[in-house]
């Protein structure tokens, strides 16, 4: 049995609030769902991740995070006029992290980056998380170059870009290493060479349920990781690196 920090996932529950975003509506799947397609795993915690058919819903988050419990976070998505009182609010049901979603929308405009991100790193010590591809990396790479702390989705997707991920990833962006049948990049590629750059930047996550991915997540996906990176960085992939970045 292998043991995991699931640092990326999605729970869908039609009982809160869901929009469609470009004409895309997911599936329901439950924390019970979730809690099934993992029963195998040793599971330490997790990230329950925000998506852009959720917009800024805050219910179906806290109600999540009270059904999974101890060593779950919340990562959410807010206007930028949010209020202090409602951020630590938040904090205190387990969020943990503000995800800009660059690359579907659902969550605030890019130009409030800079801003937002320093905001709730000072007020209650969130992390900025970016699903963003790599191609759109270059254009604001220096604003998140400077940015206390930062973790981007699913290895930038893209191999064209790569290059600016791995110069974030010196300067001490982690890196998800979520969503394999997502991306447009050789898998075993990039993990050796974010790892070459600093070990301590990849975090794993199952991307569950996948919502619009060619392929979903199968465990065969740990193994890769494992069949790559050797055991004792594969420990620090798949829960290590995110136990210290969520639940320092």
């Amino acid at each position: 049995m292998r043991t995991v920090f699931d640092a990326h996932l999605h729970i869908i529950d039609p009982r809160f609030p869901l929009v469609q975003n470009q004409g895309f509506l997911p599936n329901t799947f439950t924390c019970q769902d979730y809690l099934n397609h993992v029963h195998d795993l040793d599971l330490k915690g997790g990230a329950v991740v925000s998506g852009s058919f959720q917009g800024f819903d805050q219910s179906y988050l806290i109600d999540s995070l009270q059904k999974l419990g101890a060593n779950f976070v919340g990562v959410t998505q807010l206007p930028h006029d949010t209020s202090d009182e409602e951020m630590i609010r938040l904090h205190g049901y387990g969020v943990r992290a503000i995800r800009f979603n660059v690359k579907r929308g659902g969550s605030e405009d890019i130009s409030r980056l800079d801003y937002f991100a320093r905001r709730v790193y000072e007020l209650v010590g969130w992390h900025l998380e970016l699903y963003i591809d790599s191609t759109s990396l270059t254009e604001i790479a220096s604003t998140v170059a400077a940015l206390p702390a930062v973790s981007i989705d699913h290895l930038g997707i893209s191999k064209e870009g790569f290059n600016t991920l791995l110069s974030l990833v010196h300067k001490g962006v982690r890196v998800k290493a979520t969503g394999f049948g997502r991306v447009e990049l050789d898998v075993e590629q990039a993990l050796r060479s974010i790892i070459s750059v600093n070990p301590d930047a990849l975090m794993f996550g199952t991307d569950l349920p996948s919502t619009r991915a060619k392929r979903p997540y199968n465990h065969s996906d740990i193994e890769l990781i494992y069949n790559t990176l050797g055991e004792e960085q594969a420990e620090k992939v798949l829960y290590k690196n995110a136990l210290r970045w969520y639940l320092k």
